[in-house]
């Protein structure tokens, strides 16, 4: 697979304020552990490899189980994650795959025992965030693993 645009090349401006809001999203009230499980389930719903790839890789170096990581898929039957996770990872399946008539007020009224008014707003900017990254790498077919040295992922030990 060789990937078709080099789109930080091709529209440096856009990339890098792209770039900087995705960045902006670190200081949210959501925990890194859930920003990590919420960006590897979306790329995972959207065949995103590169997106996968990378966000494995973060989640290893910041301490996140390997077996976590593959239980993410599952999480319905995983007895792994807490309802806080569960609440996060509900929420980023129903914003990554709209339902035809809208987000149901029950799936709401479960993610907001978990999550405060904040918190689920954070965490929805994260969720368009890598949708759209999700979208663009999937595009121009960017390649797993080509920036692990730039994003210094390969303390990971995965590459």
């Amino acid at each position: 697979m060789a990937q078709r645009v080099n789109y930080m090349q091709q529209s440096p401006e856009l990339f890098k304020k792209f770039l900087d809001f995705s960045m902006a999203l670190k200081n949210s009230s959501i925990e890194e552990k859930i920003e990590d499980l919420v960006s590897i389930r979306a790329s995972q719903m959207n065949g995103c490899g590169f997106c996968l790839d990378m966000h494995v890789k973060q989640a290893k170096i910041n301490g996140e189980s390997e077996l976590r990581l593959y239980h993410i898929s599952i999480w319905r039957e995983s007895t792994l994650f807490s309802p806080r996770e569960r609440a996060a990872l509900a929420w980023t399946e129903v914003l990554t795959r709209l339902p035809e008539h809208g987000v149901p007020d029950e799936l709401y009224d479960r993610v907001r025992g978990q999550l405060s008014e904040q918190e689920i707003s954070d965490l929805s900017f994260s969720i368009m965030a890598i949708n759209a990254w999700n979208r663009v790498n999937v595009g121009f077919t960017t390649v797993p693993g080509s920036s692990d040295a730039a994003y210094g992922l390969t303390k990971a030990g995965l590459s």
